[in-house]
């Protein structure tokens, strides 16, 4: 499934109170979201202000392929308000969970996508925040090779994409990447024909990752990374050349709605066209691109 993503720019005034003593002051949370994803197959998002240390539901909501916060049904959410029907003007941080399917608890699930603090009734939202992926990613580096262990030595050397740095003349881990909170999971991934095929999902720079689908009847070395040599998705074609492809770690959530990448990518990379086998080559840091977004308690 193909994963929409959303670069959502909203001119919204997250302005204070009125001055007026309406009973219904401080009672809405105004949320916009900036490149988030539209969340798929019943997933969708949930607010949260953390409240005398307790998290009190704001709503449960998703966005559309427009960009739109929109309620579970699919109908735009006006101004992304949403009336929590009581006072917030005590809230400590606002946090957004992306929830699963199904999902009828008042808790939130370990998969939170933002948090931010409180300040004057507005909050900035990021992964950063200590409540969510508790990292700015601003400092993750790496790089990978190619090459197909699993078919033996010198067969089919461009077909294959592992997170590894062997210039040492023995394999060491090639990624510096934060320990991932409960709620997500590292994926590598290989942009081939312009469709992106994981290499797996892990915790670890340092180990095999959850599973090697396309990998051949070898072992693989203990990092992260495939072989794509067998059991070619729809619209690929196994073993391949991955030469003038990408490469990719993105950071998923666990569980996931979706087989497509998600929007986080710290680390991405440009696949020469004249890779060579075994050469180690850079990633570079994405995080500036990561999803963002702004809350105001009205």
């Amino acid at each position: 499934m193909q994963r929409t993503f959303i670069v959502l720019t909203l001119a919204l005034v997250f302005a204070g109170c009125d001055s007026g003593t309406s009973s219904n002051d401080n009672q809405t949370l105004r949320i916009s979201l900036t490149a988030a994803d539209a969340l798929t197959n019943g997933f969708h998002y949930e607010g949260w202000a953390i409240i005398g240390g307790s998290p009190v539901s704001t709503g449960k909501f998703n966005v559309d392929a427009s960009g739109d916060i929109v309620d579970m049904s699919g109908s735009p959410i006006a101004n992304g308000d949403f009336d929590v029907g009581r006072d917030l003007s005590t809230a400590s941080a606002i946090v957004i969970t992306i929830e699963p399917a199904g999902d009828a608890d008042a808790v939130p699930a370990d998969t939170k996508i933002f948090g931010g603090d409180v300040t004057g009734l507005n909050a900035t939202l990021s992964a950063a925040h200590g409540s969510s992926l508790g990292d700015s990613f601003t400092t993750a580096n790496g790089s990978y090779i190619l090459a197909t262990p699993t078919d033996g030595s010198g067969n089919n050397e461009l077909s294959g994409l592992w997170f590894l740095d062997n210039s040492s003349g023995s394999p060491q881990a090639a990624l510096t990447l934060p320990t991932l909170p409960a709620g997500w999971k590292y994926e590598g991934w290989a942009v081939i024909n312009g469709s992106p095929v994981t290499t797996g999902t892990f915790t670890a720079v340092d180990a095999a990752d959850d599973a090697a689908p396309f990998s051949g009847a070898g072992a693989g070395p203990p990092f992260p990374g495939e072989d794509f040599l067998t059991n070619a998705p729809a619209g690929q074609t196994f073993p391949t050349d991955l030469s003038g492809g990408t490469a990719v770690i993105s950071i998923e959530p666990f569980p996931d709605d979706s087989a497509a990448p998600f929007t986080f990518k710290p680390l991405t990379g440009a696949i020469p066209a004249g890779a060579a086998s075994g050469t180690v080559y850079p990633l570079m840091n994405n995080a500036s691109a990561f999803p963002s977004g702004l809350a105001a308690i009205r």
